[in-house]
């Protein structure tokens, strides 16, 4: 999808332009990295800094070998041993927690509230030609469809599932935002994380622009509703939740 180009703004250069999860991930995946490694400059500036600290290291040791002790010995593993490995982690953790959970998680109802469109499960195996139900699916493919998958019941179980999980709450965090100013006394660290609002804010305009430029057909299908999955929502305060389709939490513990 994509090959390696130092030009590039993410030194990505993307082999399908009217990609929207691929464009607008970029943009968020940028703005986390910046994020973090002003942050992290604060606290860790030589790679000494990281590899002495004893109580990160004894994070990344549980990670490690509690949290996956089934793949504690794979080579890819950082070392946590300087500031570069330390920063794509946290880039990578925040992502996988934020970004990445919103794209995969808060457009289920609206593809998945009409059951039809991803049956839960299916009831029956294919019929075998010269049977009878294969005469029936012939004859009647809406009607034996219907038949295999969940009954009313278990219907409307799976479709208040996803509606929960589509569902932002109403006192909903969201990636760069904080309840107030109070979590950090150091002004270095507080003016990086308004700089990162900032440009998270930059960037709901930019996904907003790409989705009303009619050049990008795949940013709204053919029933014309735009994607919004990757819209950070930073600027919506106080605003409440809801099935919006739109916003990336501040984080997720699923």
């Amino acid at each position: 999808m994509a090959v390696v180009d130092e030009k590039k703004p993410h030194k990505l250069h993307l082999l399908i332009e009217d990609y929207p999860y691929a464009v607008d991930g970029l943009e968020i995946w940028g703005a986390i990295s910046t994020w973090v490694q002003e942050y992290c400059a604060i606290y860790y500036p030589l790679d000494s800094a990281v590899a002495s600290d004893t109580e990160l290291q004894s994070w990344w040791a549980e990670v490690r070998n509690v949290g996956h002790g089934d793949k504690r010995s794979e080579p890819w593993w950082p070392q946590m041993s300087t500031i570069h490995e330390l920063t794509d982690t946290i880039i990578t953790l925040i992502w996988v927690a934020s970004a990445l959970h919103a794209a995969v998680n808060f457009g289920q109802y609206t593809y998945a509230g009409y059951m039809p469109n991803r049956p839960t499960i299916s009831r029956r195996f294919m019929p075998e030609p010269g049977t009878t139900d294969y005469e029936k699916l012939e004859s009647d493919p809406d009607g034996y469809f219907l038949s295999t998958i969940t009954n009313q019941p278990l219907t409307l179980l799976g479709v208040s599932l996803i509606e929960i999980l589509s569902r932002h709450s109403s006192d909903e965090l969201y990636l760069g935002q904080r309840e107030s100013s109070e979590w950090t006394a150091d002004a270095q660290a507080l003016e990086a994380f308004e700089r990162f609002g900032k440009r998270l804010e930059e960037i709901e305009q930019q996904i907003m622009t790409r989705n009303s430029d009619h050049q990008f057909r795949n940013r709204v299908g053919p029933v014309k509703v735009p994607y919004t999955l990757l819209y950070p929502g930073t600027s919506d305060i106080g605003t409440a939740g809801g099935l919006t389709g739109r916003g990336i939490p501040n984080s997720v513990s699923i």
